[in-house]
């Protein structure tokens, strides 16, 4: 791959807070890179990092030298989903903090499904729970030959509520009774078959590949291919009404506030089993947990 000079530009959103959580860089002409970068966190999303991918996605939408965006995640993982530490301190929160706290992950995966450019995911590592939510609001997505998938929220008795507009209509309400069920991992091969991902590359070749399939997409009309997008969002519509919303968001406040999902996250913490597997199943002392 041929590569120009990059120019990194760190998005500041926040009067004197943080930006390295997320990093926009620009490798060549037309082609906008968004990097997760809380790699200590395997690039969990708190609000801090849902509230900055949704300023930027809003600013890179209207920006005239951004005609792709990839999207891809510092450190050892794309994404590992919602951080669980702010998930348990949501006992402490009221039930409509919660609610709007949930309200602000949908309007985040809204903003990047309702985006006019091409999106492509590049992912390794884990891709779990609410990541999986950003892969199935992207255009395409390629990944890595080591990445693991997980719908994973029922495991820490939690429900993947706010994402699963968006999980279902990619994946389909069959695969997603089995996956949203089980909160098994899952390789690449399995992730394609249920049309997570559209390529497996070895690790070391991933963004290379992700930059031919943008240097592929920049030989195409930029609005053909925005009307392209509305043409898909029209014919298979992901529900947008007001009332799925506030059920995804209520139930998953609901959720994460109850005492199943607080002892869930607890034992998580603690490498235990969650207290909801009978003795029969538990794993040995300390072996337990995700």
């Amino acid at each position: 791959m041929t590569t120009a000079k990059k120019n990194t530009d760190k998005v500041s959103l926040t009067e004197g807070a943080d930006t390295d959580i997320l990093e926009i860089v620009r490798p060549a002409p037309g082609i906008t890179e968004m990097w997760l970068n809380r790699p200590d966190k395997h690039n969990a999303f708190n609000p801090e990092l849902i509230a900055r991918i949704h300023q930027t996605i809003t600013r890179l939408a209207a920006d005239a030298d951004t005609r792709v965006l990839i999207i891809a995640g510092r450190g050892k993982s794309f994404c590992s989903g919602a951080d669980l530490k702010y998930m348990k301190s949501m006992v402490n929160y009221s039930h409509a903090e919660n609610v709007a706290d949930a309200a602000r992950l949908a309007a985040m995966l809204r903003a990047l499904h309702d985006f006019p450019k091409p999106i492509i995911a590049a992912v390794h590592g884990n891709v779990f729970a609410g990541a999986t939510g950003m892969i199935c609001c992207s255009d395409l997505v390629v990944a890595a030959e080591n990445t693991r998938f997980s719908i994973s929220e029922v495991k820490l008795g939690l429900v993947p509520a706010v994402i699963s507009p968006f999980v279902i209509s990619r994946m389909g309400p069959h695969l997603a009774r089995r996956y949203f069920l089980t909160a098994e991992v899952f390789d690449t091969e399995a992730a394609s078959a249920v049309h997570l991902i559209h390529e497996t590359v070895a690790a070391v070749s991933l963004m290379t590949r992700a930059h031919e399939l943008a240097a592929q997409l920049l030989r195409n009309a930029p609005g053909a291919m925005a009307d392209t997008k509305n043409l898909i969002r029209y014919l298979v519509p992901v529900p947008k009404d007001a009332a799925v919303t506030e059920y995804t968001c209520e139930l998953i406040a609901r959720v994460r506030a109850a005492e199943e999902a607080q002892g869930g996250l607890q034992a998580f913490f603690d490498k235990a089993d969650a207290p909801w597997i009978a003795s029969s199943q538990k794993q040995p002392t300390g072996k337990g947990g995700n």
